[in-house]
């Protein structure tokens, strides 16, 4: 069995934070954004990251491509500790890993042309191309995600939303990546917009043999892309498993509740369905509940849930569920 592209082990991310008017000497308080999550990433699949607005999946992305910093744990890339890495192969990993954002416009600089823009990284990374060859690459990126070859000197604000996140696909996949990170890239763009970028991002990762995590807060969205799923909430791993038996048939509580939020396309189904939302609201990073953080909005909650941090049980091959309560 070949080894993993990208492995997370145990990966936290924390952030001091002091209270608005305390004085000098109060002690900074600790939110907690990311507590101690692992998954594994093989080359050519696609893992989706699900969760409410909150749950730590922009964080845990920026903490792996090393943004930020995190404050426990680890992360491999092809069997190798990110953070040992020289200068030389931090910047052979800039090249094998891009980042796609949430807000196409806000990511583009609004001083710069698409062409400008898109060949910026081939400046970086590979000086020795002349402009011309910078070009020809650049317009021929700007054919296969969609845009016009004449359009390569005009800015971002004369483009339409789901054009500039084009750019920005295009911008991520000049340098021929290996793992595209795409956080909640289609969040900010139309229901059919949103379908046109996704079908976009499949054929480019079969084109370009990309490996790709797929973060958004809407499981609809994640479902239609993903090979696995993985669902957090307030920071932790609930469940992950294949996306198709994830969506069949959820086993923890939480991930039941999101599953039974996605609207079905049929108006009279719809109407029947009796989908119960989660009660409560997302607690705060900065005083989680104790044991499993879900406890205080589950409807199985028991007083042992309130002790110890429940493990990644591994009830079926390749599923882990946070939950020793499932009825999986």
């Amino acid at each position: 069995m070949t080894a993993p592209l990208l492995r997370v082990e145990n990966l936290a991310v924390s952030f001091p934070i002091r209270p608005r008017g305390a004085w000098p000497w109060t002690p900074s308080l600790e939110l907690k954004a990311v507590g101690g999550v692992s998954f594994s990433l093989n080359a050519g699949e696609t893992l989706g990251i699900v969760g409410e607005s909150g749950s730590g999946k922009s964080t845990l992305a920026r903490a792996v491509i090393g943004t930020i910093p995190s404050s426990g744990g680890s992360v491999e890339w092809e069997g190798r500790d990110i953070a040992a890495l020289d200068p030389r192969g931090r910047r052979a990993l800039r090249r094998d890993i891009q980042m796609i954002f949430q807000d196409p416009l806000a990511a583009l600089n609004p001083r710069m042309t698409v062409g400008e823009i898109i060949a910026e990284p081939l400046v970086t990374h590979h000086p020795d191309l002349s402009r011309a060859e910078r070009r020809e690459k650049v317009a021929d990126l700007m054919a296969r995600v969609g845009l016009l070859p004449n359009q390569i000197n005009r800015y971002p604000h004369e483009f339409s939303g789901g054009q500039c996140q084009r750019i920005g696909i295009a911008r991520a996949l000049i340098l021929n990546p290996r793992l595209l990170i795409c956080d909640e890239p289609v969040s900010a763009l139309d229901v059919s917009v949103q379908a046109q970028v996704i079908n976009l991002l499949k054929e480019l990762q079969g084109e370009f043999g990309l490996s790709l995590i797929f973060i958004a807060h809407d499981l609809s969205v994640v479902k239609h892309i993903s090979d696995r799923i993985a669902v957090m909430y307030l920071g932790r791993l609930m469940e992950t498993a294949p996306a198709k038996a994830l969506i069949r048939t959820p086993f923890h509580p939480y991930t039941k509740a999101l599953v039974a939020s996605v609207p079905i396309p049929d108006p009279e189904t719809e109407a029947k369905r009796r989908a119960a939302p989660i009660s409560g609201e997302l607690p705060s990073p900065i005083s989680p509940p104790s044991g499993c953080v879900f406890r205080t909005r589950c409807p199985i909650a028991r007083e042992s849930c309130a002790g110890e941090r429940p493990p990644l049980l591994e009830p079926q091959p390749g599923r882990f569920v946070a939950c020793p309560f499932h009825d999986g």
